[in-house]
């Protein structure tokens, strides 16, 4: 029987992979709570149609890449393929619709079948940030900004850039849409399959197609600047001036768009070239009907999911392994005084660890391999005069510290 793997699209996190995971994830939980966003766990399943209601069911996520299944009492549930339908529903079913607003942020692992690559898995992580209740420009700016802060506390702001778009309010969208449909009604013969089938379906997709002959035709496509009704272009003004307030730089990029209807006014990516052909590494908008979709009353919100496995990716340097005291009890009488220690360590906040079996010299040798700061060597000796051996793996030196003392000066030798 051949050895079992991870199932395809999938991968374990172990060690510096771990590492690198945890600390974006630990990241971007303390710079949201600095704006104020409290931390939400939703199910990582749920009734399938809520996220039908909100990717659309014609959406390629829904048709195609959502693991969806029964279950033994005939529900029809999904693995969760993005996070913010399941908060939009969480907010509905608590009764918090009119507790506004809501300031989320949540970090866990997302379910869609695609074709694995760099960067993209089918079970992969997300963290994301919704502000709920909220229908100023500033409320997105100040979401925007709060992702800028995420990537510069990470170190990686500099490889990135924000492009950013507006979609307009409805009256704008449906405007542009009659014009959109019109243009690629001229030159339907030359999209391709994919575009020629949303054409009818939702015409906006098609200004995010990636088939060579659908780039060339979207290149000469009406543009939604041309159809924003004054209060879209004051929005769009005050969603700017906001950005340039918070000192968030930010490119504009006609060609990001949302495909459905609750989607509206501000659309935005933090792109970089660093990775390839999956260059967005954290991106959102403005969602004022998804609320409603959920079966609340229609409420203005904002917000932004980024891929941890491609923040991680970016990451200089994978932050350093914790490293241990040892506790090398010489002689079984030993035993006792170096479990009584070992507790009090870790009662101080100190990382400690004993190995169960060997002589002084293997225990020596495992607390190197395990990047011990220190070893706390002790005998029978040591216990008749109170004291512990106490070494410095780094420096290799050695003294004797009380043993009443041991915490206090390892407390004191971790910190300097």
């Amino acid at each position: 029987m051949s050895s079992l793997q991870p199932v395809r699209g999938t991968h374990d996190l172990i060690g510096e992979t771990q590492r690198r995971h945890a600390h974006v994830v630990e990241t971007a939980r303390r710079i949201a709570g600095l704006y104020g966003f409290d931390e939400w766990a939703t199910p990582i399943f749920e009734d399938t149609r809520v996220f039908a209601r909100s990717l659309g069911d014609t959406s390629d996520v829904v048709s195609k890449e959502m693991y969806s299944f029964e279950d033994r009492g005939g529900e029809s549930l999904t693995l969760r393929p993005e996070g913010t339908a399941g908060v939009c529903r969480a907010l509905v079913t608590n009764g918090l619709t009119q507790s506004l607003p809501q300031k989320i942020f949540y970090a866990g692992p997302m379910f869609r079948y695609e074709r694995p690559q760099k960067g993209r898995y089918r079970q992969f992580h997300q963290i994301g940030v919704e502000l709920i209740g909220a229908a100023e420009p500033l409320a997105d700016a100040e979401t925007i900004a709060m992702g800028r802060d995420i990537l510069r506390a990470l170190g990686i702001a500099d490889e990135t850039v924000l492009e950013l778009n507006t979609l307009g309010d409805a009256e704008s969208r449906t405007a542009w849409r009659a014009a959109l449909v019109a243009y690629f009604t001229e030159v339907k013969d030359q999209l391709s399959e994919d575009s020629r089938n949303r054409l009818e379906r939702n015409p906006l997709r098609i200004l995010d197609s990636k088939a060579p002959q659908d780039r060339a035709l979207v290149a000469d496509a009406p543009m939604i600047g041309a159809f924003l009704t004054d209060d879209a272009r004051a929005f769009w003004d005050g969603l700017r001036s906001a950005l340039d307030l918070l000192g968030v730089p930010f490119r504009e990029n006609p060609g990001i768009v949302r495909g459905l209807d609750y989607y509206g006014h501000t659309a935005f990516e933090f792109v970089t070239e660093r990775l390839g052909a999956q260059g967005t590494v954290l991106a959102g908008g403005r969602y004022d009907g998804l609320v409603a979709e959920m079966g609340g009353p229609r409420t203005p919100a904002i917000g932004w999911a980024g891929g941890i496995e491609r923040l991680s990716m970016l990451l200089e340097a994978t932050p350093p392994a914790p490293r241990p005291v040892a506790i090398v009890p010489m002689g079984d009488a030993a035993g006792g005084v170096s479990v009584m220690l070992l507790q009090a360590l870790r009662a101080s906040g100190i990382r400690a660890e004993i190995a169960y079996r060997g002589n002084a010299k293997r225990r020596l040798e495992r607390a190197n391999r395990i990047g011990a700061t220190h070893a706390v060597l002790i005998g029978e000796d040591e216990i008749a005069r109170g004291v512990a051996q106490v070494k410095a793996l780094d420096e290799g030196s050695q003294g004797e510290i009380a043993l009443d003392a041991v915490v206090a000066y390892l407390a004191g030798a971790m910190r300097g």
